[in-house]
């Protein structure tokens, strides 16, 4: 893995801030007055510990920012595990055992800057227990995991229909079952983090957008029911590198589809992959023997699997093709500089507000005798591409 996206979905629990707001209440509620309380509430700050020195902490936020504070006596420190919301069952902690790379929120009072703060409470989540909430999530979406392309939604019965298939495959349609103790989630506009994803209602979830989903599956795989459902909108694009600009992380492709011009930003989250040539080409060739078709039935039977293993989350058939998701999340990263006009390229990107201007989750070289055997085909997808986080947790 290179980094923790949705390319290891969660740099850490993907409740983690909503979790250590709601301990912070508590935590504080426990070391306040009632008068106190009515006061404004103290600043704090959630984010990972990028150092630690005697009583000195710094800490570097989920907003980018290096947070210092200063423990004193009576500052009270909280260990909790992954998933926990409230306080029953902490366990109190030592500075000592305070290690870098721990999620941290802390509460206190403001020193000589906005960036220097006197703790009044620490809640920590130590590295270890989230990597191993993770490892096992991460064994729980490939054994009970599905992904494809939303086909249909019906809010009153709170059913949706997804399509899934590999390369070479006949689309598969899968019902998936929603209950008032699914938990829902959805990608933020603009954004190809999964850390940014959060809680939705099944109307915001739409035909076209990727879906993947955990739970329990009927007999002949055509039904889940669903603990977990995770959705976003997001933008295939294919077509060829009309100019780059690396410096500024920026290229311009247009698009085979649309012929219009889209301005597609590399940023440090994006992955950027060619496909060596002998691969593209025995993967034009399943296309052409599928016969992919140029609407969305082409597209859902030409898609890899919206999900790492066997693309849904099953053991994969004798006679299923390669699973191209994951040979791809192993090639090497290539560079923005490697490019040329005149590439043909395959991008999975955010939809974002403007149609002309997309970030781009991942880009994928090396594409001209795929495009060449079907421009249409929406092969790659944001749950097995992305940045590492996603790998880790949803595989």
């Amino acid at each position: 893995m290179r980094r923790l996206s949705f390319a290891a979905i969660f740099s850490y629990d993907f409740a983690f801030v909503g979790i250590l707001v709601a301990l912070a209440a508590a935590l504080f509620s426990v070391h306040t007055s009632s008068a106190q309380s009515q006061q404004t509430p103290a600043p704090r700050v959630v984010g990972v510990l990028k150092s630690i020195n005697g009583n000195s902490l710094v800490v570097t936020s989920d907003a980018g920012t290096d947070v210092s504070a200063v423990l004193s006596s009576e500052t009270r420190l909280v260990r909790v595990a992954p998933g926990q919301k409230d306080l029953t069952g902490a366990t109190a902690l030592r500075s000592e055992d305070l290690q870098v790379g721990d999620r941290i929120l802390i509460r206190g009072t403001p020193q000589s800057t906005s960036t220097q703060l006197q703790a009044i409470s620490v809640i920590v989540m130590k590295q270890s227990d989230v990597s191993a909430k993770h490892e096992k999530e991460q064994e729980d979406w490939q054994k009970r995991g599905t992904g494809g392309l939303v086909t249909a939604v019906d809010s009153t019965s709170g059913t949706i229909t997804i399509s899934t298939g590999g390369i070479g495959q006949a689309a598969k349609n899968i019902t998936i079952r929603t209950s008032k103790s699914t938990i829902l989630r959805r990608y933020a506009p603009n954004s190809i983090k999964f850390d940014d994803a959060t809680a939705a209602p099944l109307d915001q979830i739409k035909v076209g957008d990727q879906l993947r989903a955990r739970g329990e599956r009927n007999a002949d795989g055509t039904e889940m029911t669903a603990d977990e459902v995770v959705s976003g909108t997001f933008r295939n694009i294919a077509g060829t590198v009309a100019a780059v600009d690396s410096s500024a992380g920026v290229l311009t492709v247009q698009d085979a589809i649309t012929k219009r011009l889209v301005t597609v930003k590399i940023g440090s989250d994006s992955t950027v992959k060619k496909l060596p040539s002998e691969i593209a080409q025995r993967i034009a060739m399943r296309l052409k023997g599928a016969g992919t078709g140029s609407g969305a039935q082409g597209q859902h039977q030409a898609q890899g699997g919206a999900g790492r293993g066997s693309g849904n989350g099953a053991p994969a058939e004798r006679s299923a093709p390669p699973d191209l998701q994951r040979f791809i999340s192993r090639m090497p990263d290539s560079k923005l500089a490697d490019l040329q006009k005149g590439d043909a390229v395959m991008i999975v990107s955010t939809d974002g507000a403007s149609s002309g201007s997309v970030t781009a989750i991942t880009l994928l070289a090396g594409v001209e005798p795929i495009l060449t055997a079907s421009p249409n085909a929406a092969m790659l997808t944001p749950w097995s591409l992305s940045s590492a986080a996603a790998e880790a947790a949803m595989p």
